[in-house]
């Protein structure tokens, strides 16, 4: 018997050391990769997981001076008071409508132009397009605004200029709330929908060419092969990437809004998402606890929501869960 169990344990530390072993090979062959993934790893880890300490916050009367360790402990009342506002409703509602549309249009319009530079041929064409659709992405929302402002304009807009060619009133858009959902999706689009098409794009290049070939022999035209190849093969890419979007989906563009809309509270009915209200709650009532509660309610509720749907989607496609 006790031969056995140490010959067993014995077995068990030979594995180990070859698991082991055969690690330190991996590193010391791949060397380079791991290298270049430090920085990734470092800015994960400083701007996501050291931030996690002061998830205590969340439960206390935070005071600045008295630090986290001499903060008053409140338990839920932070939460309470974020849930019994009388704007909750409103800025959870204005967020969810917003990123669904953002996620929704953003990746049809992203799934589109993936297809498209798919299809073109010249390929100085279509590096100059490509170039064109993504830069967007680098210019930052302050850099946007400066000229979605002036665009929008009542007297001097180009928009309203437009508009009054065609014999249509001049539109007030920053008195008028309800016009701002559509501007913003179409900005959202316009700023990263390039972009986003870039992950669709590579899956499309890894598609065996053979199937459009057999396609083709079989007489199928360009739509038919988009139809039923392309996109069943883009499924579980695009799912993946819904799922996580899910993530966020809690988490309203701050950067975005407030560097368009700023603080117009006129605009307030469809543009005030949660995280502007945070922002306010922060600044202009000095609520760092409040603040903290709201942030690590958008975190629970966009996990649980992740965990959720991918649960479902593995029962629907096993191959698209992300776990």
């Amino acid at each position: 018997m006790d031969k056995s169990l140490a010959i067993q344990t014995n077995d068990i530390r030979v594995k180990q050391k070859r698991k082991s072993a055969s690690f330190m090979d991996e590193i010391r062959k791949n060397s380079l990769l791991y290298l270049m993934m430090l920085p990734g790893i470092a800015v994960i880890f400083i701007f996501a997981y050291l931030p996690m300490g002061g998830i205590v916050i969340a439960f206390q009367d935070f005071n600045p001076a008295k630090g986290i360790t001499g903060s008053e402990f409140v338990g839920l009342k932070n939460f309470r008071f974020f849930i019994e506002s009388k704007d909750t409703l409103h800025v959870i509602f204005n967020t969810l409508l917003l990123n669904v549309l953002f996620i929704g249009f953003g990746t049809i319009v992203s799934v589109a132009i993936a297809i498209m530079f798919s299809e073109i041929n010249g390929k100085g064409f279509k590096k100059l397009n490509q170039t064109l659709v993504t830069l967007p992405n680098f210019l930052s929302w302050t850099v946007v605004a400066l000229f979605v402002v002036p665009l929008l304009s009542t007297e001097s807009g180009m928009v309203n200029k437009l508009l009054g060619t065609l014999g249509i009133e001049p539109i007030p858009f920053f008195s008028e709330p309800e016009y701002w959902p559509f501007i913003l999706v179409m900005l959202k689009i316009w700023h990263g929908a390039g972009f986003g098409s870039i992950i669709y794009l590579a899956t499309i290049a890894g598609i065996n060419p053979d199937i459009y070939e057999s396609a083709s022999i079989d007489g199928a035209s360009r739509w038919d092969k988009i139809r039923f190849i392309t996109l069943p093969l883009l499924k579980t890419t695009v799912i993946l990437l819904l799922l996580l979007a899910l993530g966020g989906i809690f988490y309203g563009d701050f950067g975005m809004i407030y560097a368009i809309v700023g603080r117009n509270v006129s605009l307030y009915p469809t543009t005030d998402v949660i995280d502007t209200y945070v922002f306010r709650a922060l600044f202009d009532l000095g609520d760092i606890s409040m603040a903290a509660a709201v942030g690590f309610f958008q975190s629970v509720v966009g996990f649980i929501l992740v965990v959720t749907v991918n649960q479902i989607t593995r029962k629907l496609s096993p191959d698209s869960a992300l776990f």
